[in-house]
């Protein structure tokens, strides 16, 4: 990208497409208009009103140092500073996992148990290992009865789920608590859920040099990695959350594509849990593991 060529936005999405592609950044496409929507403070769509605009210097500078990173593979959402998740804009920074589409199953499935399995109650609902707050926010905004509370180990993740709390006005029903699982979770001030959810790192110790650059190399390890197997969160969830559910209240928690069946087993022995359910995602992947309280 030539600093003595006059570049208007068509030209610069086609080059910079072409460049992503060659450099086997996905979505490529989608990732230059995001990060030129971005550097000229605009909505996606504008581009294509303004594809004979030249950006200033300082603009085109800006975009193209954001081009250089994200083709060696540094996440678009970390550059801008933000992702979509459930119709919501949430900041996210270095500090927190980045939101998965796959990750909105699990809020359509709690949505669905609150909405149908739950009508008409208050409810208290703990995230676990909540990273950005995109779960939280996600069912505030959806379900009016719910009282959350979001709990992670790391400081640094907290500060950003605050900062997406505060953004849209939930702070009066969801409490942010600092603990590892339910370690100090009595300090939010509530000890019984009658949901509780989570997105636990669940890559095991083999699994985790398999995984792709964009990945290992920027997202936070504490929010990926579980030791061994990769499945110790999920027993520690199960074992602790017989104190802290409800009668009758729901557990959901998010798996690796493999872990299907070894999940529903630790729900199984749990002597607590029934309706156990492991459930696919659009591609067919297993993503998801719900039970209810007997």
């Amino acid at each position: 990208m030539s600093n003595g060529q006059e570049w208007n936005i068509r030209r610069l999405l086609e080059w910079t497409t072409d460049y992503f592609t060659n450099n086997l950044v996905d979505s490529a496409r989608l990732c230059a208009e995001i990060l030129l929507a971005h550097s000229l403070k605009c909505q996606r769509i504008e581009l294509y009103t303004r594809f004979d605009q030249c950006p200033a210097a300082d603009i085109l500078a800006q975009f193209k140092d954001m081009v250089k990173r994200c083709a060696a593979h540094e996440p678009v959402a970390y550059l801008v500073g933000y992702k979509e998740f459930f119709s919501l804009k949430l900041e996210v920074t270095p500090a927190v996992l980045i939101p998965r589409p796959e990750t909105e199953l699990l809020v359509s499935h709690a949505l669905d148990y609150v909405k149908n399995e739950r009508t008409n109650e208050s409810l208290n609902c703990l995230d676990l290992c909540c990273g950005s707050g995109c779960i939280a926010i996600a069912l505030a905004r959806h379900a009016a009865e719910l009282r959350i509370i979001c709990s992670d180990i790391s400081d640094e993740a907290l500060a950003v789920t605050r900062r997406n709390i505060e953004k849209y006005n939930f702070a009066e029903r969801i409490t942010v608590c600092q603990s590892d699982l339910f370690d100090s979770i009595a300090q939010s001030g509530y000890d019984s859920f009658d949901m509780i959810v989570s997105n636990p790192p669940y890559i095991s110790d083999f699994e985790f040099g398999k995984v792709e650059d964009t990945v290992s190399k920027y997202e936070p390890h504490l929010a990926l990695r579980a030791p061994g197997d990769g499945l110790d969160f999920y027993r520690r969830i199960v074992a602790q959350a017989a104190d802290h559910l409800s009668g009758q209240g729901a557990l959901f928690v998010e798996i690796g594509y493999e872990q299907g069946q070894k999940v529903y087993e630790i729900f199984k022995q749990s002597g607590y849990l029934t309706n156990i359910e492991v459930i696919k995602d659009t591609a067919g992947n297993n993503r998801l593991v719900k039970a209810t309280k007997m």
